[in-house]
């Protein structure tokens, strides 16, 4: 959960945020600056009636930032212990100057957790530099952070989090809230940094970081997401577009209906859904506003807006081929699921995807954006932000990196992060519905692009709101999910 996500929020790499940092040197203000807002936050965290605070401050900056934090709490009558890790004559000049700050309060430092009790335990071991893993004393001293069963505040990232892809190196800090500064870093919003950060907190040391440098990356949030225009009192169904939806193999029909009631309801003028199922049904009893065609049915259609494929598609010659059709076409495709793995599978296929004019998304899960990439789960989790990018580079298509935190990426090098999503959603049909939800926006006029992210945030939301309303987390549905995104849509995020 990020604080204040009403208003749109850049995310940098690493070396972005260095080169935003070195506009605004003497680099000691900015970590005065740091080190103040943290204590800021650390004693609102700390309420009315905390008292005492463990601070760790490591080799470097972030523990530079720890000490003025620690300094300003000593100030303020707080009750500060000190764990200092570090060699005092080999810290940066404005580390060791925050340590030279501290001792002149009357801050002690110890060199391990000593016996106490506290009420809140700051982290400041390691910030965005830390690349190596972490092992030896720096791994039992973030074990014994989180087992100290206290509210935790880290600095900038958790100790242990690579922030740019939210990969743990050894071990890393649990947090119960985490303060960055300047701006939002990928580590802490996908992969293992949604589990490490708790509640983010960004403090931007009043520093305008998009007008110093342009950022290529967002976070997907209502600020940032994109609006479908309100309808005209004088509609018809004409004027919202018409999606196809071609799967539904044996024992999989359910995933095309899925995704076809998905669009649906999520506002398409109207919905073809083609089966490759034999004795396929010709009326879904439960949808039956769904005009269901045969497949080869279903392309001849010459006034469809989109086209979306993979949702029970199999991997059949069958499959095969009406996915090499499709990619012929120049309507705006949808791509999920056994169509992803086709095409992860056949060189003449993606030929044909890199080929297209029209755009295309693609909505991989880790395992599907490997076989596209001829690599495995776990190298795209270790950097699924470069994963995303290369996808889309590769095959000039939009790309949604599903996960937790999952990632848009455009094929003009531009990303987002999604702010919304719960543990809910990893069941059977979420991904079907997305499908069906993306291709819905696009056929009512929406670009590729924007469609994307508009499905992407509202299909997180939508989930998000179920379990505000008790539905769920176990045994949320995705059917449930297609019904709370269409009342979502119309109630907020249309207007």
């Amino acid at each position: 959960m990020i604080e204040d996500a009403t208003t749109p929020r850049p995310i940098y790499l690493t070396r972005d945020t260095r080169k935003i940092e070195a506009k605004f040197l003497p680099a000691h203000r900015l970590m005065e600056a740091a080190g103040l807002a943290a204590a800021e936050l650390a004693r609102e965290l700390l309420g009315e009636g905390g008292t005492s605070v463990l601070v760790l401050a490591g080799p470097g900056n972030n523990g530079g930032d720890a000490l003025v934090l620690a300094r300003h709490l000593k100030q303020w009558w707080f009750k500060v212990d000190v764990v200092f890790t570090g060699d005092e004559k080999k810290l940066p000049r404005d580390a060791a100057r925050a340590l030279r700050l501290w001792q002149k309060v009357g801050g002690i430092l110890h060199n391990k957790i000593p016996a106490g009790k506290w009420d809140l335990a700051v982290d400041g071991l390691f910030g965005i530099g830390l690349k190596r893993r972490l092992e030896g004393r720096y791994a039992q001293l973030v074990e014994r952070i989180n087992q100290l069963g206290i509210p935790v505040l880290t600095l900038d990232v958790p100790s242990g989090l690579d922030a740019d892809t939210g990969r743990i190196l050894g071990a890393a800090v649990r947090a119960t809230h985490t303060v960055t500064f300047i701006a939002l870093k990928p580590g802490l919003l996908t992969a293992e940094g949604v589990n490490c950060c708790g509640e983010i907190h960004v403090r931007g040391l009043d520093i305008d970081a998009a007008a110093t440098l342009p950022p290529k990356g967002w976070l997907l949030s209502q600020a940032t997401c994109p609006r479908l225009k309100q309808r005209p009192r004088n509609s018809h169904k004409g004027l919202f577009g018409n999606v196809g939806i071609l799967g539904g193999a044996t024992g999989m029909v359910g995933a095309a209906l899925l995704a076809g009631s998905a669009a649906l309801k999520l506002g398409a003028g109207r919905t073809y859904v083609a089966l490759l199922a034999k004795n396929a049904p010709l009326v879904d009893p439960l949808q039956p506003e769904l005009m269901l065609r045969l497949p080869k049915e279903l392309l001849e259609i010459d006034n469809l807006d989109c086209l979306a494929l993979g949702p029970g598609l199999g991997k059949s010659n069958e499959a095969q081929h009406f996915l090499a059709a499709a990619l012929k076409t120049k309507l705006p495709l949808v791509l999920d699921a056994d169509a992803l793995n086709l095409l992860g599978a056949d060189h003449k296929l993606q030929l044909l995807l890199k080929r297209r004019t029209a755009a295309t998304i693609l909505t991989p899960h880790p395992a599907e954006a490997g076989r596209l990439l001829n690599s495995g789960t776990e190298e795209i989790q270790r950097d699924r932000l470069a994963a995303a990018l290369e996808i889309a580079s590769l095959f000039r298509c939009h790309v949604v990196l599903k996960g937790a935190g999952s990632i848009c990426a455009l094929p003009d090098g531009s990303w987002y992060i999604n702010s919304s999503g719960n543990p809910g959603m990893a069941s059977a049909g979420m991904g079907d519905v997305l499908t069906g939800m993306i291709a819905a926006l696009i056929a009512q006029g929406l670009s590729a692009g924007n469609a994307m992210l508009l499905a992407v945030y509202l299909h997180g939301a939508a989930a998000d709101d179920l379990v505000a309303h008790g539905v769920g987390p176990a045994g949320l549905t995705a059917s449930e999910v297609t019904d709370a995104a269409r009342n979502l849509l119309n109630q907020s995020v249309v207007n």
